[in-house]
């Protein structure tokens, strides 16, 4: 352990992975570390003993629920949108050769009281039952303008600057109602509250192509895809990744206490004892706590049930998107469903997670709308845990902490911090233009 690293990384959580595996691409020595016996940090995944080890304090689940091993339960679960940055990104590391994708069954919407599928192209629009006849023909112009665009492409533009434009402004254009543009901007763009409105409608229009090129390569019911045997693949993944390139990880390190030089800067990792010198530190925010602050917190509800969610055409794994203002809420609500087909519960089990920005300090109440869609349920589990973000300087003191996970069951937050993170660290962008075919998802 006593050598010298180019960077240290603490905490096997997602974020910590990829950016170790960027930076080992790169052809910098890391040592990754994590003062778990286990990969994943808060990014884990759980089978049913551990499970209930951490939410019903005891090691005996009850026998119907099947062998425990055959549960892969992700403590932070978010799909992959197939042509995302996220799926680029691992592309990009050649990590994909250690992983099979599954398309995801269905994507779909909450408004009025009642879930709808997301419709993503004109002629969805045209079928769904979320609009009137006279409201469709109006969604479907404004979905064929956003197919049409083409950034670099002038004609496309119908005159408009959409650097400048608002996007309240570009659909009031097309004479959109409240409650089309509810779900897409929430269903279809991924925002996660009200803002982008008043923020150029560049972003809204290319996170709705990003969606529908998205939806488009697997011919599926939505647009994102998912490991099989869930997101606790991707951390062991990175972990032979980076041996390969000569990075060690070491798991089970008590401590690891982050030393600093005279002026400040990170300058090794101390654990058992033992020094490993480094010209920089990557981490989680539970390692640096005194260098972060509470943001937020996230309430969440985990179930394990016998039944996909009602109303999602039996999808066996499905996004639905409840728009906060569907709720009076502030922040939207996420359903998230996956099951055996995904190989993360036993076969004829489903497992459903609610989750939400919390707003109060009781998730059994504030998660009820979402929970109430789920139907029967043969466990659940409550928790809240808050999110923090870094406040320190890292061109000062050579540490550079990612943010805690949010509330949203898709993954295109996640890594533009983790990319963020890799510019502030190397001073290099990641080259995002691959080829989207290595990541094809594993076949029936």
């Amino acid at each position: 352990m006593d050598e010298e690293y180019d960077v240290i990384v603490l905490g096997t959580g997602l974020k910590e992975c990829i950016l170790s595996g960027l930076l080992s691409v790169d052809g910098l020595k890391v040592l990754h570390m994590d003062r778990n016996d286990y990969y994943g940090g808060e990014s884990t995944s759980l089978n049913l003993v551990q499970l209930w080890k951490r939410f019903r304090g005891s090691d005996k689940p009850p026998a119907h629920l099947g062998s425990s091993r055959d549960y892969n339960v992700d403590m932070i679960p978010k799909f992959m949108m197939a042509n995302g940055i996220l799926v680029r990104t691992l592309i990009h590391t050649d990590v994909t050769k250690y992983l099979s994708f599954k398309a995801v069954d269905g994507s779909y919407v909450f408004n009025k009281g009642k879930i709808h599928k997301v419709p993503a192209t004109d002629m969805e629009a045209l079928r769904s039952p979320l609009m009137g006849l006279f409201e469709k023909r109006r969604a479907r112009k404004f979905f064929i303008y956003v197919q049409d665009y083409d950034e670099n492409d002038p004609k496309t533009h119908e005159g408009l600057d959409l650097t400048r434009v608002t996007t309240k402004e570009l659909i009031s254009k097309y004479g959109l109602d409240d409650n089309t543009i509810d779900f897409i901007g929430h269903a279809l763009a991924l925002h996660r509250d009200d803002r982008y409105l008043y923020e150029p409608a560049l972003d809204t229009v290319k996170r709705m192509k990003l969606y529908s090129e998205s939806l488009a390569r697997f011919q599926g019911g939505s647009p994102y895809i998912y490991p099989l045997y869930g997101l606790g693949e991707l951390p062991q993944a990175f972990a032979r990744l980076s041996a390969v390139y000569g990075g060690t990880y070491m798991l089970n390190k008590p401590e690891c206490k982050v030393e600093f030089d005279m002026e400040g800067k990170a300058c090794g990792v101390t654990s058992e004892g033992e020094t490993a010198r480094c010209k920089k530190v990557v981490c989680d925010p539970s390692y640096l706590p005194n260098k972060v602050r509470k943001v937020g917190k996230v309430a969440r509800a985990i179930a394990i049930m016998s039944h996909p969610i009602p109303n999602t055409d039996e999808s066996h794994s499905v996004q639905v998107i409840l728009p906060q203002k569907q709720l009076g809420r502030k922040s939207d609500m996420y359903l998230f469903c996956c099951s055996y087909s995904h190989n993360v519960a036993p076969k004829g089990k489903f497992i459903a997670f609610v989750s939400t920005e919390a707003e109060t300090d009781r998730p059994e109440v504030e998660l009820k709308p979402g929970i109430d869609l789920l139907g029967p349920v043969d466990e659940l589990f409550f928790e809240t845990y808050d999110r923090y973000e870094p406040v320190n300087e890292p061109s000062l003191d050579h540490c550079f902490i990612s943010a805690s996970y949010d509330a949203t069951t898709h993954f295109e937050s996640t890594v533009t911090d983790v990319l963020s993170m890799y510019t502030m660290i190397t001073g290099k962008t990641v080259d995002l233009s691959v080829d989207l075919s290595a990541a094809s998802a594993a076949e029936e």
